[in-house]
């Protein structure tokens, strides 16, 4: 039976193999985990999509791999095809199945997105059999990937050492972001005596070989999201927006009602989710910011699903909340807290982050008053607010001090134009200045 690496969304194209669960000849019961999967999206363990045993594998870590593409081979039980066969009429003892059906059957890979087992690394159930032990690469405590193994190895890393840290995969494992934290904290901590294999320090370095610099390689996450970035720069023509937002009205909302849903919902209300319902309202009039470009045709979406940019550990993670447009502001601000929460705890499903429509950043938490950010392919546009300041403006005849904020927004210009994209941006601003007193949040 060839294993594919499954389809698992939209917009992901390929993925990288980060660490193979079970070695060859290994005994796998089905949705056992058996790869684990980095993409663009999330960092996902594969089950196994029957019993049987393991008998090749065809990419290895840290390969790029196509979805559909063939990862490994297994020699499934017996039992199991004719367990799962269904028919009308009784098969025929001297007849075996066709070929062609048999071997349409081996191939599919289905990533199960219902069972325990999957999910974003660590997020899964126990793994239900353990490899025959190996002397020379296992530890007494814990099991590890080969992918950690090898850089223990790598970077000299003692077993005994590795046993101590805390992992923060699944049941406690050990991950390849655990290892390398450890790594980085042993070599900005002064030791005792440099590692044997490690040239001695020179008191007076004379070139960057000699301590200068640092290298240190991609990750896998970082690796996707470089070659994403390359892609929308390259092969997007890309125009930009600014417009100026009067949002003190909404800051005077906010804080109105600021103290009385922290204690009603238990989490905080920020301005983000107003942005979000605005944003969600105007991409209803305007369409074509709600689209995709899909080379002789433009692909307008009927649901409109908000990705929000969120900074993760390993990256940043744009989740998505689907159908933003039939939610309130409460609705809204619980569940950019629930997915900001598993971002930051690297608990983000894939469901979590397909099938985005639109993506807004709120770079204004990072201290950004202007920005220019870039389209998420295939997306048509990203929005980004910005810092909301306090200074003096025009306001009729007089001048006044008002809380300003910058809108800033990147289209792909294949899809619209400036009037479409000025049409859109306009309508946001328009629903954020008008939010006051009367505004509904729930």
């Amino acid at each position: 039976m060839i294993i594919e690496l499954p389809q698992v969304g939209e917009s992901v194209t390929e993925g990288v193999i980060g660490a193979w669960l079970k070695s060859v000849g290994d005994r796998v019961e089905r949705f056992d985990p058996l790869v684990e999967v980095v993409t663009d999206k999330v960092n996902m363990e594969m089950p196994a999509p029957a019993s049987g045993t393991l008998t090749a594998i065809l990419a290895g870590e840290g390969e790029t791999v196509p979805m559909g593409a063939p990862i490994a081979e297994m020699e499934t039980d017996a039992a199991e095809p004719q367990a799962q066969a269904t028919s009308s009429e009784p098969p025929a003892p001297s007849a075996p199945p066709p070929p062609s059906e048999a071997s349409a059957a081996d191939r599919i890979g289905t990533l199960m997105t219902d069972v325990a087992p999957v999910g974003p690394t660590g997020s899964g159930g126990p793994i239900s059999a353990d490899p025959p032990p190996k002397p020379a690469r296992e530890s007494s405590r814990k099991r590890y990937s080969p992918a950690v193994l090898r850089l223990a190895d790598e970077r000299g890393v003692d077993l005994n050492v590795l046993d101590e840290i805390a992992g923060t995969g699944r049941d406690g494992r050990v991950t390849l972001k655990d290892v390398r934290a450890f790594i980085d904290r042993r070599e900005t901590e002064p030791a005792p005596e440099p590692p044997s294999a490690a040239p001695p320090p020179s008191p007076e370095p004379t070139s960057a070989d000699a301590g200068d610099e640092r290298r240190v390689p991609l990750s896998a996450v970082r690796r996707i999201i470089a070659q994403n970035m390359v892609r929308s720069a390259s092969e997007i023509p890309q125009a930009w927006t600014l417009v100026e937002v009067d949002v003190t009205g909404l800051v005077a909302r906010r804080r109105a009602i600021r103290d009385d849903f922290q204690a009603r919902e238990g989490i905080a209300i920020t301005y983000l989710p107003f942005v979000i319902k605005a944003v969600a309202e105007s991409l209803k009039e305007n369409p074509a910011l709600n689209s995709s470009w899909d080379g002789d045709a433009i692909i307008y979406k009927r649901r409109i699903n908000i990705g929000i940019a969120a900074a993760a550990p390993d990256g940043l993670v744009v989740p998505v909340i689907r159908d933003a447009d039939m939610m309130s502001v409460a609705g809204l601000a619980r569940r950019v807290a629930e997915l900001t929460d598993r971002a930051r705890n690297g608990r983000l499903r894939l469901e979590d982050v397909s099938g985005g429509t639109f993506t807004l950043n709120n770079t204004g938490a990072l201290g950004s008053v202007l920005s220019q950010p870039l389209v998420n392919p295939p997306q048509a546009a990203i929005l980004t607010t910005e810092t909301i300041i306090r200074r003096p403006v025009v306001v009729g005849d007089g001048i006044a001090i008002r809380s300003m904020m910058n809108m800033c927004m990147s289209f792909d210009h294949r899809i619209m134009d400036g009037a479409e994209a000025s049409a859109f941006i306009n309508a946001v601003k328009a629903r954020l200045e008008a939010v006051g007193d009367a505004t509904g949040v729930y």
